[in-house]
């Protein structure tokens, strides 16, 4: 089972750090992905929840390609996503489901789990078995990196 880091925070909700950039690098020599926000304004590449916070570049991306999953805060990272290909994105606002582009489901906090699905924030409850989930999505992973390795090991 992948597990995924929510905006970088492994152990706990630390809004003042999610989408930083070396937040993120943590989480993922931690051996997670990650979740993250982006914005593209005037051109520009930018981390951040809320609002646009932390600049990046493409070769910023490029290099953790493999680990990140991409929510896409405006149409304008949208669309820049869909152009270069070859990404994990996603735009949701309320959504229940969410399909990523790499055809994977995102299922939102106490909706039922789809097989193979990526279970978000299931301390929030979800209907269903977890174990059948491709992935875990959450701001606790590390915890359900314990869960993980009672389950499969």
């Amino acid at each position: 089972m992948i597990l995924i880091s929510h905006r970088g925070n492994t152990n706990g909700k630390f809004e003042s750090y999610e989408n930083e950039p070396m937040y993120i690098d943590k989480a993922i020599s931690e051996g997670f992905d990650v979740e993250v926000d982006v914005w593209m304004i005037e051109g520009v590449l930018l981390l951040g929840h809320d609002e646009p916070q932390y600049g990046v570049t493409q070769h910023w991306f490029n290099e953790r390609y493999e680990r990140l999953w991409i929510h896409c805060k405006n149409i304008e990272a949208m669309e820049w996503f869909n152009m270069i290909g070859g990404f994990k994105y996603f735009w949701h606002t309320t959504d229940n489901y969410t399909l990523i582009s790499n055809g994977m489901v995102l299922v939102k906090p106490g909706e039922k789990l789809i097989e193979n699905s990526i279970c978000c924030m299931p301390e929030m409850g979800y209907i269903g078995d977890i174990t059948k989930c491709y992935a875990i999505m959450t701001d606790n992973i590390k915890e359900y990196e314990i869960y993980n390795s009672r389950v499969y090991n």
